[in-house]
């Protein structure tokens, strides 16, 4: 990329994060464009759709997911570092209005993302790939039970964030419906 277009790429996703925390992910793109003092076109350039402005938006936060999975593969308590994971992806997907609500139309049910999935869902892949990792070795430690699925649990979770940002006066219901949801998972 030439330094300029650098520079616009960085600029529309900083005035897409600042958007986003302000107004959901249902801001208005022509207000990123102006935001970030660049054309509508220019924006469109860099990302073809709202799903891709997202998409970048929210790699942040994946990569930091999944150091934190990693981090987690080596706690002494397998389920225990799977709710901390879990809580983690639903405070990341609770940072922008209506993500939660984004994230949970990505198909996690097949870890095979198709070749024209939206780049939230190819995005989410690797959220997929670090979570069923955490879940088979609590699963193996017999503190899951076995037919609990990744796909399952992610959904969960983005239920949980939704459920959260439409309910803004209870700072502690995601942490009591995670609570609640999870005593359903062991054996």
């Amino acid at each position: 990329m030439r330094a300029d277009a650098r520079r616009n790429h960085e600029r529309l996703l900083t005035a897409a994060r600042l958007a986003f925390a302000a107004h959901g992910t249902t801001a208005s793109l022509e207000d990123i464009a102006r935001r970030a003092d660049v054309g509508i076109g220019t924006l469109y350039r860099h990302f073809p759709n709202r799903q891709a402005l997202l998409g970048a938006v929210f790699e942040d936060a994946v990569q930091e997911l999944l150091a934190r999975a990693r981090e987690q593969l080596d706690a002494p308590q397998p389920c225990t570092a799977l709710v901390t994971w879990l809580r983690d992806i639903i405070t990341r997907a609770s940072e922008y209005r209506g993500l939660a609500k984004a994230l949970m139309t990505v198909s996690y049910a097949d870890s095979r993302i198709e070749e024209d999935a939206s780049d939230l869902a190819r995005c989410c892949a690797p959220i997929r790939e670090a979570g069923t990792a955490l879940l088979t070795r609590a699963q193996r430690a017999h503190a899951v039970r076995d037919d609990v699925s990744i796909g399952d649990l992610l959904q969960l979770t983005h239920a949980i964030a939704l459920a959260a940002e439409e309910t803004p006066d209870d700072p502690e219901l995601a942490d009591r419906l995670l609570t609640l949801t999870l005593r359903g998972l062991r054996p």
